[in-house]
């Protein structure tokens, strides 16, 4: 017995020799980026903006490579069954978070299949009319809807944070805006300016500069706290709706099982570089706060993230297309 417990405490101590040997060593090639998500999204402007600094700090090349479909899971499945080397990694964030419970076949999970890294920004959303619609107001909209079941129509990507924004008011409140799919947030803000839908939920960048020229009207933002860039616009709790906040964010993940001293160096490293200002101040820029985190906190956000989208997945009835 005493022989066992001896090879077994050698095996264990080789191991994690084995393992401390190999984060020593890395990177000792280039490293990838893996983006699930279309070019100019977030996740996609997040990996390049942090992808030459990252490379100076770890001495390799950093390449960012988009692998699109499938609401973005292709990319990230493929992430999930990489080597758990480090040398594999994701910029991904809420729409796959989203999807956990939006999407039914999915060949991976990503609290289970994936370790998170840091998170990198936040942004909320604008919830916007067009501007001949008789509301002013959070209150002014939720009147209209219940005075107009089934009227009024909201355009936003099928199991996008902006869709379930909209879905989250619907169950909340206990009325029904009609969602119309769309495949970008181009096409749903020229249809709302024209007046074909009533209404979106849409991010800062495509919504900014419509409502500065007075083609959209914004109503309320949806995260927790104001944006500097509309800082006398109410939150959609302001405005008299509790317990709301849709605030998209995004970060970076691993293969799970990677070594635990190799996240740590790419925590160290990307939240270094996501803190400094030239980085900071164009991401800001675009209408993103920079949030980095620890690993572990980040795990934790994605995991209540996944929670709560699956009850309102299922309350609202949304399905993926």
């Amino acid at each position: 017995m005493i022989k066992q417990w001896t090879t077994a405490l050698v095996v264990t101590l080789g191991m994690a020799g084995a393992t401390c040997a190999v984060a020593q060593d890395y990177p000792n090639r280039p490293v990838r980026i893996i983006v699930p998500l279309a070019t100019g999204g977030t996740a996609d402007i997040l990996a390049r903006m942090v992808s030459n600094d990252l490379a100076s700090k770890l001495g390799r090349a950093v390449l960012v490579e988009n692998r699109t479909g499938g609401g973005g899971h292709i990319g990230s499945e493929f992430v999930a069954k990489s080597p758990a080397d480090g040398y594999t990694l994701l910029s991904a964030g809420i729409p796959q978070a989203i999807g956990m419970s939006l999407y039914k076949d999915l060949q991976y999970d990503m609290a289970r299949d994936l370790v998170a890294i840091t998170q990198g920004v936040t942004a909320p959303s604008v919830i916007v009319v067009h501007p001949s619609l008789p509301v002013k107001s959070m209150k002014d909209l939720i009147a209209l809807a219940k005075a107009q079941p089934g009227k009024l129509n909201f355009g936003a990507n099928t199991g996008s944070p902006n869709h379930l924004a909209i879905e989250l008011l619907n169950v909340g409140n206990n009325i029904k805006m009609v969602h119309v799919p769309y495949k970008g947030a181009g096409p749903v803000v020229t249809d709302v300016m024209a007046g074909h839908i009533e209404l979106a939920s849409l991010g800062l960048p495509p919504a900014l500069p419509m409502v500065q020229a007075g083609r959209l009207r914004a109503i309320a933002q949806t995260g927790l706290t104001r944006s500097a860039q509309l800082p006398d616009l109410p939150t959609v709790v302001e405005s008299g709706v509790p317990d709301y906040n849709v605030t998209s964010w995004y970060g970076f993940f691993a293969p799970a099982r990677t070594p635990p001293a190799i996240i740590a160096r790419l925590n160290t490293e990307m939240v270094a570089v996501l803190k400094m200002p030239e980085v900071s101040k164009r991401l800001v820029a675009l209408g993103a706060d920079v949030s980095p985190t620890t690993a572990d906190e980040f795990g934790r956000i994605v995991r209540d993230e996944i929670q709560k989208w699956a009850k309102v997945v299922k309350a609202s009835g949304a399905k993926a297309n």
